[in-house]
């Protein structure tokens, strides 16, 4: 059973358990309504048999498994627009309701027993034993376990991915006439064969994505909710090898909800965005919320025609008109991130036109690699990685969007709009290769917490840089797009580790703001230097009055990166309500990072930064990985001092 969390003081927990069922692509269809202020519809989840569970099916075949050291792998791709596909292209409609149905007022369901509710439960972190028995001496039915909180689950099915006309290619396999053991084991096999589809085929995967959300179920699958987990079984099936590798949930969010911020604009516009913290996309989205969960994505959301839909999407969606003051917006994404990356906001936001006469910056810059590719192949599952793309590694600026409100046009023209080439190319020239396809930068509304949030293809931006004036609009965004390699591209098996991705951003949006103003050695010396003292200042106050535990930039110490058998984790003091107000994992990580650059010289380190992004790109690191930035012979020079910082 679970046990209750004091939300003032615990972690927080990550209750899916991954190494046993691994999402490795969402398909959610949804509504947006800002009367009853409900996101809600439905979301297929396709899964892979997880790591740690190396089993035989009953049909006596080996189940295909993800290993460890694959499935903390990201890819990326190369931008390329594939609308919405048409139902009719596919075998079945959609069966499942409209969210008119389901996000006004449709009271939840469950039987007498208890296994089909959204009866909250007490909650905490179930043992492996309570999530599933591998050795399965009571015959006990598998259970499968997603991060789920302040959402109203309103039905869980099996699909039926066979009906889908043309999938059995997938599979070189006949479709069986009959539903037996045989068509169960069919209809996994087809999930396999898709979520394993050639790099080079993504574009028949997305297709067939959407075929299979769209085909018929097969069977209501029992579920419990709780207050950190959704917990879902199919009577008399014992493995995860047996269990649906494609199921739909129906569900909806709650206004209270603290994955999903609804309020006003700056021009008093109603408008809702997610945030990356406290408790991440669990409260958008029943999920895998493990860093080790990475999947793909495709989303259709449907709002009022007034609305603009942005999200972390790897095409510039184009609404499609659904019926009169109804768009539906559509977006993907095919490199492998974790759920916590998914990114939405919707909002009458206005896009902030380029001036004609603004001097354009220069798009492609020859960008030369201290080494020859050959020494420094991708490490990544095979995918269209940007970084082997000739096209993507001549491209400084990526294509980028300005949204804002209505009111703020006039300040985006004036401060922010020419600054975000100037600052994709000064990134570009530090670090090589841009990690993703495009970028849209939003300005959110004033109760954003924070000065900015990167998420893929998207970065949040308070309203508060912009009065600041050139400067500190500039080296905020600098420090946002910065996460675009670390954070993103690289990130962190555990995140009680953020000191990789805040460090890294922190010291590099020095780098990148320097370069982005062009200023000679002097200016940027002395820049740096009063930076430098101004945060030493902010880390000195904020360790005198602040708990020693949240000043350590490992606190799971050796058992950092560690999971249960079953996969699920904690982060460490991720509930602290004082945590989110403490920057000590930026400005310690920045310093180590700064005294490491001072040791090897500035050149030299930013060479071993530059093979450290090639090396590790599409993949999760810990801080051990950090090290392996000094082992080249060019960065020897860097061990010893590594070393002693980190012990």
């Amino acid at each position: 059973m679970e046990t209750q969390q004091d939300p003032m003081k615990d972690d927080l927990p990550l209750m899916a358990n991954t190494s046993y069922m691994l999402v490795k692509h969402y398909v959610l269809d949804l509504d947006v309504d800002f009367k009853s202020k409900v996101i809600g519809g439905v979301i297929v989840l396709f899964f892979e048999t997880g790591s740690q569970y190396r089993k035989t099916s009953s049909t006596g075949k080996e189940v295909c498994q993800s290993q460890v050291d694959e499935t903390c792998k990201m890819r990326a791709s190369e931008p390329c627009h594939v609308p919405a596909t048409n139902a009719s292209a596919c075998s079945s409609k959609k069966e499942y309701k409209d969210f008119t149905a389901y996000g006004k007022g449709e009271e939840d369901t469950s039987d007498r027993n208890g296994n089909h509710s959204n009866k909250e439960q007490t909650s905490g972190i179930s043992s492996s034993e309570d999530c599933c028995d591998t050795e399965n001496p009571e015959n006990k039915d598998f259970l499968l376990v997603l991060d789920c909180c302040d959402l109203a689950v309103l039905k869980v099915e099996e699909v039926d991915v066979a009906a889908v006309s043309g999938i059995e290619k997938l599979t070189r396999l006949a479709k069986p006439n009959d539903v037996s053991k045989e068509l169960e084991n069919l209809r996994n096999r087809i999930v396999h064969e898709l979520v394993t589809l050639p790099a080079d085929r993504w574009k028949e995967q997305l297709y067939y994505f959407t075929c299979c959300s769209q085909a018929p179920g097969c069977g209501d699958l029992l579920f419990t909710t709780g207050p950190w987990s959704l917990e879902i079984r199919k009577s008399g099936i014992q493995t995860p090898a047996d269990f649906p590798h494609a199921i739909r949930i129906w569900y909806k969010t709650k206004p209270e909800g603290r994955s999903v911020i609804w309020t006003t604009d700056q021009s008093g516009r109603p408008c809702v965005y997610t945030i990356g913290s406290p408790i991440n996309n669990r409260a958008l989205f029943p999920c895998q919320e493990p860093p080790v969960a990475l999947s793909t994505w495709q989303a259709s959301v449907r709002t009022a025609a007034d609305f603009v839909v942005l999200m972390s999407g790897e095409n510039s969606a184009e609404p499609v008109q659904l019926q009169e003051g109804i768009l539906s917006w559509y977006y993907y994404v095919t490199m492998p991130m974790p759920a916590s990356t998914f990114t939405i906001a919707v909002g009458c936001w206005q896009e902030v036109k380029q001036q004609s006469s603004t001097a354009p910056v220069q798009t492609n810059i020859e960008f030369s690699l201290p080494y020859s590719d050959d020494d420094f192949r991708c490490a990544h599952v095979e995918y269209p990685c940007r970084f082997q793309n000739p096209a993507a590694r001549l491209q400084a600026v990526i294509p980028y969007r300005v949204f804002a409100p209505w009111c703020l046009m006039e300040h985006c023209k004036e401060h922010l709009l020419q600054l975000i080439p100037q600052c994709l190319s000064a990134a570009y020239t530090t670090l090589g290769t841009h990690p993703f396809s495009r970028l849209d930068v939003l300005i959110v509304p004033s109760n954003f917490s924070s000065l900015g949030m990167a998420s893929p293809h998207i970065i949040f931006l308070s309203q508060s840089v912009l009065p600041g004036g050139t400067h500190l609009c500039g080296t905020r965004l600098c420090h946002e797009i910065a996460h675009g390699w670390f954070g993103l591209a690289i990130g962190a098996c555990d995140w009680t580790e953020e000191w990789i991705s805040e460090g890294f951003a922190t010291f590099l949006e020095d780098i990148f703001w320097a370069r982005a103003q062009q200023l000679s050695h002097d200016e940027v010396k002395e820049q740096q230097e009063l930076k430098a003292l101004l945060r030493w200042q902010r880390l000195r106050d904020e360790v005198q009055n602040s708990e020693e535990e949240l000043q350590v930039l490992r606190p799971k110490k050796e058992s950092t990166g560690e999971l249960s058998e079953s996969g699920a984790s904690l982060v460490k003091y991720g509930l602290k309500a004082e945590k989110s107000f403490m920057q000590v994992h930026y400005l310690k990580g920045y310093f180590l990072l700064r005294s490491l650059a001072r040791t090897v010289g500035e050149d030299s380190y930013l060479v071993c930064l530059r093979k450290f992004v090639h090396k590790f790109h599409g993949q999760l690191v810990l801080s051990q990985e950090i090290l392996s930035l000094v082992m080249n012979p060019a960065c020897a020079v860097m061990l010893q001092l590594v070393s002693s910082v980190m012990l």
